[in-house]
């Protein structure tokens, strides 16, 4: 045990790695999906507090009818104590709008492999000293108030993204339910992701060495997937202070307060606690699983060019056979024919031998 005044120095090694990633700065990638009209530019600005979307034009009805799924991607820098976060985030408008939306997840689907081909691509090539990271890391992913549950849009949605991207499901405008409709909702919604074997974004269990408030923390998130949220950047006055909340003639509904929904809930698991586990289970699960499978996809490419160049030769060998069985038969021939004539050369030699001994 050394003294305290006698020191190796790798215990500042923490402090060296968060000098550096503070220098560096960090990225996270989020997507959302939902359909139209539950609220998910309205929570995107009230999570980062930001205006992301004042330009969106609101399409008509007519266009909504033949409207397909759009990928729209905005990126914005966040400074918060000397820390920066490079924050995409990837919106997909028009899911699940048109009259025939079968195919609604292509697109999405889509998307999230293109990421992980760039990222591996810029892995496997000569410069992977700056490799930019655009894979997604979470999908925030919307399910409507106003039905009974989960959708077949939101299944089939849900079960081709699970072995792509970390899914956390919210209970959209979340204020249009009492808080009993609220609970029965969320009850319905875990059991058809049970029913369907559909794997959502697991959180990661508590160390041993937490303190207790962070245990409880960690319980209290836990048990509200989905979360119910409400989004909201207006801000009204109540009881002689103001907050960012929705008015009502029966009350105000306080974005911020956790008896009311669980915004703050999930902004404290998307960013104060949770991110760099998204990140890691992005890159050490779903994209391992992209490259195990598109390797495994490579390799049985050129198994099958390999078959297929063998399908192609057998003919060529099988008249270089032919031509080497037609040469063996005709030197055969031909030393067969030199036997006939030496003996034929013989037999004159003996004839001729026999004409002198009659002379």
């Amino acid at each position: 045990m050394l003294d305290e005044d006698e020191y190796i120095g790798f215990a500042t090694l923490p402090d060296q790695v968060h000098r550096k990633a503070v220098r560096r700065g960090f990225d996270f990638t989020l997507m959302v999906v939902g359909e139209s009209g539950l609220g998910k530019s309205t929570l995107i600005n009230s999570l980062f507090l930001t205006e992301l979307y004042k330009d969106r034009k609101i399409p008509s009805v007519e266009e909504l009818v033949h409207r397909t799924v759009a990928i729209e991607k905005k990126q914005l820098e966040i400074e918060e104590k000397g820390v920066r976060v490079k924050l995409t985030i990837v919106d997909t408008p028009g899911f699940n709008d048109a009259v025939n939306a079968e195919e609604s997840w292509k697109s999405v689907v889509d998307y999230v492999d293109q990421q992980f081909q760039q990222y591996y691509q810029d892995e496997t090539g000569l410069n992977r000293r700056n490799i930019v990271d655009n894979r997604v890391h979470c999908c925030l992913y919307f399910i409507s108030p106003y039905g009974h549950g989960l959708k077949p849009a939101d299944i089939t949605m849900m079960k081709k993204l699970h072995h792509k991207v970390n899914i956390v499901p919210l209970i959209a405008k979340a204020d249009m339910l009492t808080k009993v409709e609220v609970k029965r909702l969320k009850q319905r919604v875990i059991d058809e992701i049970d029913n369907n074997d559909i794997h959502i974004y697991e959180f990661p269990d508590c160390d041993s060495d937490e303190d207790d408030d962070f245990k409880q923390q960690d319980k209290e998130l836990k048990a509200a997937v989905p979360f119910a949220v409400v989004g909201c950047n207006t801000v009204v006055e109540a009881g002689g202070k103001k907050i960012r909340g929705r008015a009502y003639p029966w009350g105000i509904v306080e974005i911020d307060n956790p008896n009311h929904c669980d915004f703050v809930r999930l902004r404290q698991m998307l960013i104060s606690t949770h991110m760099q586990d998204l990140k890691d289970v992005t890159a050490d699960v779903h994209y391992e699983n992209f490259r195990a499978q598109h390797i495994f996809e490579s390799m049985a490419g050129q198994q099958k060019e390999r078959s297929k160049l063998k399908r192609d030769s057998k003919p060529n060998f099988d008249t270089i056979v032919d031509t080497d069985r037609l040469l063996e038969q005709k030197d055969a021939e031909i030393q067969r024919m030199q036997a006939m004539l030496a003996k034929m050369q013989e037999q004159l030699g003996k004839q001729a031998a026999q004409v002198n001994g009659n002379v």
